[in-house]
């Protein structure tokens, strides 16, 4: 085992054999997020390999998306009362229960039909983690349209993620407006457009795929925190504040939301909410070079 139980987007993507792009596409819609941000990166622990080994094996037995996130909701509730290293957790396919040394945790009654102990997870994480890291091919869009027929709009926002991965900006812009052109209402290749587009400096082209992506996915936290930074670039403050103040709200563990927001009241005289979100970031991310710049506004602001 690890010291300190944080696994990154690539150790977790080897434990349970999964693209590391699908993992990135499931903590930006929300779905399974990495609870650690540490030195600008994020990090899953423990408890979240649970939550993610209940998703695994709940779509794997054929349960829609909708259903398992209901049951992930459910579960997480639970995780912080229990020892997670004592659980059990328990799905008939449709319903989870959390056995925590005895204590049943029931979000929903059901027949228990399968199981995996948090035990065996740590014995799976240790056997993976300790064999050499496999070489990865790189995928081009090429190898994709030889590999798939037809094209899969999903295949091509992969393989999108994976040229931005290795710093291939264009691949990737090709990627996600292929993947767009197949399904226009692919939330997160629109966010993932907006981002190139907005690290460019084309801060109106940037918006307009967020605004896209919203209106496919209105929950999705990160296209709404990265609207909220456009607005805030172009000048159109209360706009901003209001789209931080929603991000915040619905997802009150997206640290950069609560720090960009402080930012932005502080310097609007609203110092009192200002404290609160830096404060808030400081609990959520306490480690990152822009802790220190939360220390240092909330200094001044005393």
């Amino acid at each position: 085992m690890k010291a300190n139980d944080d696994y990154s987007v690539k150790e977790v993507a080897r434990i349970f054999s999964l693209e590391p792009a699908r993992l990135r596409y499931w903590a930006q819609t929300g779905f399974v997020n990495p609870s650690v941000k540490r030195g600008g990166r994020r990090y899953y622990t423990f408890t979240d390999l649970v939550s993610l080994k209940t998703a695994v094996e709940l779509l794997a037995a054929g349960l829609p998306m909708q259903r398992v996130r209901k049951n992930l909701n459910a579960l997480r509730e639970q995780l912080p009362a229990a020892d997670v290293r004592s659980l059990s957790v328990s799905c008939d396919g449709d319903t989870i229960l959390a056995n925590d040394e005895g204590t049943v945790y029931e979000p929903e009654t059901g027949q228990l039909v399968l199981m995996f102990t948090s035990d065996a997870l740590n014995t799976q994480i240790h056997d993976v983690l300790s064999l050499p890291a496999p070489v990865a091919k790189p995928a081009t869009v090429a190898e994709a349209e030889k590999d798939e027929s037809p094209p899969s709009a999903y295949r091509y926002f992969l393989n999108g993620c994976d040229a931005e991965d290795r710093s291939q900006g264009a691949m990737a812009e090709s990627c996600y407006r292929r993947a767009l052109e197949l399904e226009p209402f692919l939330a997160s290749a629109h966010t993932n457009l907006g981002n190139l587009l907005y690290r460019r400096g084309d801060i109106a082209g940037a918006r307009a795929h967020y605004d896209m992506s919203l209106d496919s996915e209105p929950n999705q936290a990160e296209a709404r925190y990265n609207l909220g930074n456009v607005l805030e670039d172009m000048g159109e403050t209360e706009s901003a504040i209001a789209e931080l103040r929603r991000v915040c709200t619905t997802n009150p563990n997206f640290a950069d939301a609560h720090y960009n927001l402080g930012l932005i009241l502080a310097r609007v005289g609203g110092l009192a909410q200002a404290r609160t979100h830096l404060e808030r970031y400081l609990q959520l991310d306490a480690t990152s070079e822009w802790a220190d710049h939360s220390r240092d506004f909330l200094s001044a602001m005393a």
